[in-house]
């Protein structure tokens, strides 16, 4: 979900974790979103309103009424896209659950009627074992409000346990989670491959190629940035979110991708081939490590599922496909070949260079898209994730 234009508001109680908020507002307005603050008195104990004003370039607001003006609750509330209070202790908590509202963060969140508000609460282990802390979540959940799990770790008392604020990067992710959908693709189901494969030649080693995955996971998330449903089947890769906002499902080999592809094909909208899968696979696998031996190694090697000549074959009328060409020479031949051979409805080619700034495991990337009515668009150097963008605002101009 993009969060430029979106609307924040962040409450803050007063809990030693309140000190990765800032770090947290700086995240949120790179990302364009803006940004509100409303804090406890105690909150001011770990973080000071002046940084917490200089982040997210808006006053603070903690009581009703400051240099002689009202702040109006319920103005804030429909002003919000979403509201996240963290951290949230357990006092605050057990007003909330109560419906008191003595100040003006509660008055707010009792405020936002139909607004997704995102609950982080933090305490120690004790505390936020203790029953009347549970019973309060569950009337709140029950209430329709999310709540973030805590972490587990080391606690503020020295003891270690669930009870701790998720880092800024987690409680980002949750707020892009539970923003409501909207864009182009809203209420469109999108599969994309990415990643390798790796073929097995023994349990140590196999074919494989030096595709990092960015690609497909900055897809995956420019996708879901415009509204879309997203699944992201993905080979052996390392750049993959920690927290995503949408399905991902692991696999290693050529014939992994091709099953779990397959059996999710028709219930799609649109689908990104972009992984990078090996056009090979040895004929035997062996089971121990082979050994070196003086003499040559033979391998017999045999072709892999062709993924997107089998999606290309059997779409469904609607259905988009997309495939990727990597190519060394005659590069626009060969991927006006491929675009007809698998039938797809358009081919991102793109081509390594010798100062790897395109092509595998780089972060950046030049492409020409080509389209099925022979169309050809060439995009200049850009990050991955730029990239990304621009390649699913194309294929939204297919639907």
């Amino acid at each position: 979900m993009s969060l430029r234009g979106k609307h924040i508001i962040i409450g803050i109680t007063g809990g030693i974790a309140a000190y990765k908020i800032p770090l947290l507002i700086r995240l949120l307005k790179k990302e364009g979103a803006e940004v509100r603050v409303m804090t406890t008195r105690s909150a001011h104990e770990f973080v000071t309103p002046l940084t917490l004003s200089a982040l997210s370039q808006n006053r603070i607001v903690t009581e009703f009424t400051d240099r002689d003006q009202w702040n109006n609750h319920v103005e804030w509330a429909r002003w919000a896209d979403l509201i996240l209070i963290a951290p949230l202790t357990a006092n605050t908590l057990a007003k909330l659950a109560q419906g008191q509202a003595d100040n003006f963060l509660i008055a707010v969140v009792m405020s936002a009627e139909n607004k997704p508000v995102l609950l982080s609460p933090a305490m120690d282990r004790e505390m936020f074992q203790y029953p009347a802390v549970k019973n309060h979540l569950d009337k709140l959940t029950s209430y329709g409000f999310k709540i973030i799990e805590p972490a587990e770790g080391e606690l503020l008392s020295g003891l270690s346990g669930k009870g701790r604020m998720p880092e800024p990067e987690t409680l980002f992710e949750e707020i892009r989670r539970h923003l409501p959908k909207d864009g182009p693709l809203k209420g469109k189901k999108v599969l994309i491959t990415g990643g390798p494969t790796y073929e097995p030649i023994d349990p140590v080693r196999f074919i494989g190629n030096r595709s990092s995955g960015k690609t497909g996971v900055a897809l995956a998330e420019a996708a879901y940035d415009a509204g879309a449903e997203v699944t992201l089947i993905s080979g052996p890769s390392k750049v993959l979110p920690a927290n995503p906002a949408y399905e991902v499902v692991r696999v290693e080999t050529a014939r992994e991708m091709f099953e779990e592809t397959k059996k999710r094909m028709d219930s799609q909208d649109i689908l990104i081939m972009s992984a990078a899968v090996s056009d090979y696979s040895p004929e035997n696998t062996a089971r121990s490590k082979i050994k070196k031996k003086d003499k040559r190694l033979v391998l017999e090697l045999k072709p892999t599922p062709d993924i997107l000549k089998y999606v290309g074959e059997n779409k469904k009328e609607g259905q988009i496909v997309v495939g990727f060409a990597l190519e060394t020479d005659h590069a626009l031949a060969h991927a006006l070949d491929k675009l007809k051979r698998k039938n797809a409805d358009m081919i991102v080619l793109n081509s390594p260079d010798k100062e790897g700034k395109t092509g595998f495991d780089s972060d950046t990337n030049k492409v020409i898209i080509i389209k099925k009515d022979g169309r050809k668009k060439e995009l200049p150097l850009k990050t991955k994730k730029e990239l990304a963008h621009d390649i699913i605002e194309e294929i939204t101009h297919l639907l």
